[in-house]
């Protein structure tokens, strides 16, 4: 009789965090910032047809780095949670919390019990009537969920670009400001990235209940100056 092969639960968990790691780590970043006007996402993405940043509600937006199969399986989950939930009870009950809470407990019922984790990263922003009421929760391949306040930047060379952003960050920011600097950061150094190595939108502060507003083309071009 054979012994059945073995692994220890805590070599299990880090093997397969260290296999999500990578796999998000291969891909491009996106930073988020909460500035004057609203919640602005800036994202490096060279295709004009796979979408990193998404609106999923009154108000919300999301955002997925890592594999696009898999985060964009999970924001359409959330629509269609985010849409039952305000059809059921009321628009005014779906809220970014309760949506990060459920793709926290998605992501980590997938690491703990299945072979391979999702190799994705992925935010949940709220905007809110004034700038100390945003909400941006940064959620890991795990289930751990970061309550991110100001900035966070998810993805890639995370440590780095945040760092970069941070010396430079104020959250009086106007669009344009906001814009130049998430793209410096992305960029670092060594390069510089144009509009159209770029996928910008912003939830607007001020424009009523459809606060989701992408930036591009000509627009995006002027406020990267």
């Amino acid at each position: 009789m054979t012994m059945p092969f073995y692994v220890a639960p805590e070599q299990m968990m880090k093997d397969r965090a260290d296999f999500a790691r990578k796999g998000i780590a291969r891909g491009r970043a996106l930073a988020a910032l909460s500035i004057g006007g609203g919640i602005l996402i800036c994202a490096e993405n060279r295709s004009s047809t796979l979408r990193k940043v998404s609106e999923i509600y009154d108000r919300i937006a999301f955002a997925g780095v890592g594999r696009y199969n898999e985060f964009d399986q999970l924001r359409i989950a959330g629509v269609r949670h985010a849409d039952l939930k305000g059809y059921t009870y009321s628009r005014e009950d779906v809220d970014a919390r309760s949506l990060a809470n459920q793709y926290a407990q998605v992501l980590g019922q997938t690491f703990t019990h299945e072979m391979k984790p999702m190799e994705v990263e992925i935010l949940v922003a709220e905007v809110a009537p004034g700038p100390g009421g945003d909400q941006m929760f940064h959620v890991l391949y795990d289930g751990t969920v970061n309550d991110e306040s100001g900035y966070t930047v998810l993805g890639g060379e995370a440590d780095s670009i945040a760092e970069r952003l941070g010396e430079a960050y104020d959250r009086d920011w106007e669009r344009g400001d906001a814009v130049k600097a998430a793209a410096a950061a992305l960029s670092g150094e060594e390069r510089v990235l144009e509009a159209a190595d770029l996928e910008v939108a912003i939830l607007v502060r001020e424009s009523g209940r459809r606060a989701f507003q992408r930036i591009e083309d000509d627009e995006l071009a002027g406020l990267l100056g």
